[in-house]
């Protein structure tokens, strides 16, 4: 019998936290999961069963109880989120902190945004981006170039550079020999609909089950010894219409989603 892999996520009733509840014990049986959330918090879980055990807990107001929660554990999601960039970027510094000096380490998959890059695209000037957004695609005389998975964050408000700190923190860890993977998640919600009202929701969409097929890939590198430690990724389904590149995440992690925004427009 395979030894259970021990997951700790943080902010796991949301909608990527609930989808990975949902999703990565289909992928491996051996994943055991420990969520903190908020009391307030909504679990957007949509089915009953889901995988788990769900501890009330605000990490910051109880920071010595986080760190002896790391003892054993092989893997942290950190989804969680805070009002305030500098509240936002404290907590991170705790997380990754703790992180850091437990022994071993586990390893980290931190939540960025494909709003780190937000200063890279704008679907809403007036041009092939534009278009794109329109769906008007017989118009597009050259579809723009994928936004390369390796360039540098480039926010435009304090969201994207919150990610940005978490990606930056991705980087320390890897220089100190420590598995971290900075997750720039896309559109993700818990209904896994493609269709909302946001400018090319479409193009930046991503299925909870592919959410958790990234995380599983990342962690199985990890284990093989081959993940690229400090590097981020665009996570997103396989969209017909996409403007970001999945293929290197496809090439050094081997992450394979399964999920495309168009079956929702058939």
């Amino acid at each position: 019998m395979q030894e259970e892999i021990n997951v700790l996520i943080v902010g796991g009733k949301g909608n990527i936290g609930s989808g990975l509840r949902t999703y990565m014990p289909k992928l491996n049986p051996a994943y055991q999961f420990v969520s903190l959330d908020l009391p307030e918090a909504e679990d957007r879980a949509q089915s009953a069963g889901v995988a788990g055990k769900m501890l009330t807990m605000d990490v910051m107001a109880e920071q010595d109880t986080f760190r002896s929660m790391l003892a054993g554990v092989d893997l942290v999601v950190y989804l969680a989120r805070c009002s305030g960039l500098a509240e936002m970027n404290t907590m991170t510094d705790m997380v990754f902190q703790a992180v850091r000096d437990a022994s071993p380490s586990p390893m980290i998959v931190g939540a960025s945004s494909v709003h780190a890059v937000d200063g890279a695209y704008n679907f809403y000037r007036h041009d092939d981006y534009a278009l794109i957004a329109q769906r008007k695609f017989g118009e597009i005389a050259n579809w723009p170039d994928l936004l390369n998975a390796e360039m540098a964050a480039c926010p435009i408000n304090d969201y994207g550079h919150e990610k940005a700190y978490v990606e930056e923190w991705c980087r320390r860890l890897a220089k100190d020999g420590i598995s971290a993977i900075a997750a720039r998640w896309g559109g993700i919600n818990a209904a896994n609909s493609a269709i909302a009202n946001e400018a090319a929701y479409f193009s930046v969409w991503c299925h909870q089950e592919d959410a958790a097929r990234f995380v599983h890939a990342c962690y199985e590198s990890h284990v093989n010894g081959s993940l690229p430690s400090g590097s981020h990724y665009f996570v997103i389904s396989d969209n017909t219409y996409s403007i970001f590149d999945i293929a290197t995440a496809r090439r050094q992690v081997g992450y394979d989603p399964i999920h495309n925004a168009e079956t929702y427009y058939d």
